[in-house]
């Protein structure tokens, strides 16, 4: 057993794996054990997988495959290995990882221990005020779906050079794939899904990344999501056909030419951010992309449908879920005017919610008093029929379910949990430029 195998199996990083796994929970793979049926799994089981792997006769389970749709149509591919599967990659990821660090550029920001999208929207935009207008946006066809592996193994051989770790790999790159009991061959792409894609989508595209660099060219790169910038029209159009013919010529990936394309900042959609320009100061900002916006206002919408029967405390969990995630990754972007506007819509939903649940006026009625409105306006208000809307905007019951008796029930407002974020992320980025300056 080579040195490296012997670091990927050793019981301290094996158990690290077990737990990172188990965190993360997700669904079973063809074998049905589930995560929380792993412990007990690997208990009956470890000492002959291990034996297995140290002789090379370990055979990985094929993936189980999910088909998802996508926001703008068809369907993405996802493979889901077994939890032991799941656990071993994880394992070879915790090790593999940091020697594949000293080979990846600064450019690069998907998949990578201390780096984010946030990260690589700021790098974009620093270009942007830098000159950089004119974009390459490149897209790859089905990425993870169409990886040439013997292509990417030569590259991970150049970075690893193992003999035993490199048969791993390329057996789970080679296990095929389970859909509706039906066994297919898996001789292309690496399974999205699977713990080890992202590092094995960086190697491959590092490739790239080095080829862009040595043209001195300026760019970001998110996973698959790639983006150059250039100083004209002239030098993207160059750029963008020389570069697309690499990609196909030297890694063997397929450019999608229908939504490759040149573009300027405003026209720009990147990892769901946009972009304006602010003329009373001169530079460009961030802004939430409007089909993340759209996105998330549907998010909300379907939360707040009123013949869905949740109740409001469920109703709010579930609400302050989508409102933090969401918040916490467009918290970089100027938006307090689109907070404003989706705050005050999703509180006049939920209290035409909470005047439905009422149902008749004495209830109405009792449920406004309660609320410490006076009894004449508040059975005045109770018996004005079911005109929901206009009633929760135009009347007293605005006042009455307020956004601070909202609040006591636990929902988070949009407004105010964006300004909390933004506020920490303006400070996090001053004391990097300080920083920055210092040394």
């Amino acid at each position: 057993m080579s040195e490296l195998l012997n670091k990927i199996l050793d019981r301290e990083n094996m158990n690290q794996a077990y737990q990172k796994v188990k965190a993360n929970k997700g669904s079973a793979g063809i074998d049905e054990v589930s995560v929380e049926e792993l412990n007990q799994y690997i208990k009956d089981n470890w000492k002959s997988i291990k034996k297995q792997i140290v002789s090379r006769t370990y055979r990985p389970q094929p993936v189980k495959r999910i088909k998802i749709p996508k926001p703008n149509g068809g369907t993405r591919n996802l493979g889901i290995p077994t939890v032991m599967d799941r656990v071993i990659q994880q394992a070879m990821v915790q090790i593999i990882s940091p020697i594949c660090e000293e080979h990846f550029s600064e450019s690069s920001y998907g998949f990578r221990p201390k780096r984010s999208c946030e990260m690589a929207v700021m790098k974009l935009l620093e270009y942007i005020n830098d000159g950089y207008l004119w974009i390459v946006d490149i897209d790859l066809e089905k990425f993870f779906d169409n990886v040439p592996q013997d292509k990417l193994m030569s590259y991970v051989h150049i970075i690893i050079n193992d003999g035993d770790t490199e048969s791993l790999i390329r057996k789970y790159l080679k296990a095929g794939i389970m859909e509706n009991g039906k066994y297919e061959k898996s001789e292309k792409g690496t399974p999205q899904g699977g713990n080890l894609s992202p590092l094995l989508s960086n190697i491959l595209l590092n490739e790239l990344d080095k080829e862009l660099e040595r043209r001195g060219l300026h760019f970001t790169r998110y996973a698959d999501d790639c983006v150059i910038t250039v100083k004209s029209e002239a030098s993207a159009k160059r750029v963008m056909y020389s570069i697309t013919s690499w990609i196909e010529r030297k890694l063997g990936l397929k450019v999608n030419m229908t939504k490759t394309k040149i573009t300027k900042p405003n026209d720009l959609k990147y990892l769901g951010f946009g972009f304006y320009h602010d003329k009373t100061i001169g530079i460009w900002k961030l802004r939430a992309h409007e089909s993340s916006i759209k996105k998330f206002k549907q998010a909300l919408k379907r939360l707040t449908i009123r013949k869905n029967s949740m109740k409001m405390e469920e109703r709010i969990r579930k609400l302050n879920q989508v409102i933090r995630g969401w918040i916490n990754y467009f918290s970089i972007c100027n938006m307090k005017t689109y907070m404003e506007k989706i705050d005050a819509h999703l509180r006049t939903r939920l209290r035409v919610i909470i005047w439905k649940q009422w149902k008749v006026p004495s209830k109405r009625q009792w449920g406004l008093q309660k609320l410490g409105i006076g009894k004449d306006l508040a059975r005045q208000t109770s018996y004005m029929g079911n005109k929901y809307q206009w009633i929760v905007t135009k009347t007293c019951v605005a006042r009455a379910i307020s956004k601070e008796k909202l609040a006591q029930k636990g929902l988070v407002s949009c407004l105010d949990y964006y300004t909390k974020q933004h506020t920490l992320n303006l400070k996090r980025t001053a004391m990097c430029r300080t920083a920055c300056m210092v040394v």
